[in-house]
C-alpha cells in the first residue's frame, strides 16, 4: 500500500488572521464613509402642527404653531375644497387660518409650513 506523503504549503495561521483583520478593518472604514456620508443630506424635521374638523359643510383649518413656530414664514392649503391653494403669512399666531365648504368624509386637506430656511414640510395630510 502506498503511503501520501503530507505537505503543508498553505498560508500560515497568524498570516491568515493578519488578513481577515486588514480585511475587517477596510470594510468597517468603507461602511463608516458611506453611513457618515449621507448623515449631511438628511434635513432636520420641523415640529409645528395643524388641525381640521368638519361641522356640517365648513371645513375648520387651524394652525397650532410648536416649537418650531418662530421658523415658519407662510403656511399653504392645497386643498380642493379651498377656493384654489391658499397662502397665509400670519404663521406667528395661532387658531383657525381657514374656512373651507366641503362634503362630510370626503375632503382631502394638506397644509404645507414654508420655512425661512427655505425648505418645507407636509404638516397636516387628513381626509374630513
Amino acid at each position: 500500500m502506498k503511503f501520501l506523503k503530507e505537505e503543508e504549503d498553505a498560508v500560515s495561521p497568524v498570516i491568515g488572521v493578519i488578513l481577515m483583520v486588514a480585511i475587517t478593518v477596510i470594510l468597517a472604514a468603507v461602511i463608516a464613509a458611506f453611513v457618515f456620508g449621507m448623515s449631511g443630506s438628511v434635513q432636520k424635521t420641523k415640529s409645528v402642527a395643524a388641525t381640521a374638523v368638519q361641522k356640517d359643510n365648513t371645513i375648520y383649518i387651524t394652525y397650532q404653531g410648536g416649537p418650531d413656530a418662530n421658523q415658519v414664514s407662510n403656511l399653504t392649503i392645497t386643498s380642493p375644497p379651498c377656493a384654489g391653494n391658499e397662502t397665509f403669512n400670519n404663521s406667528t399666531s395661532t387658531g383657525i387660518i381657514a374656512e373651507c365648504n366641503g362634503t362630510k368624509n370626503q375632503d382631502h386637506v394638506v397644509v404645507i409650513a414654508n420655512f425661512t430656511d427655505g425648505s418645507s414640510q407636509v404638516i397636516l395630510d387628513t381626509y374630513v
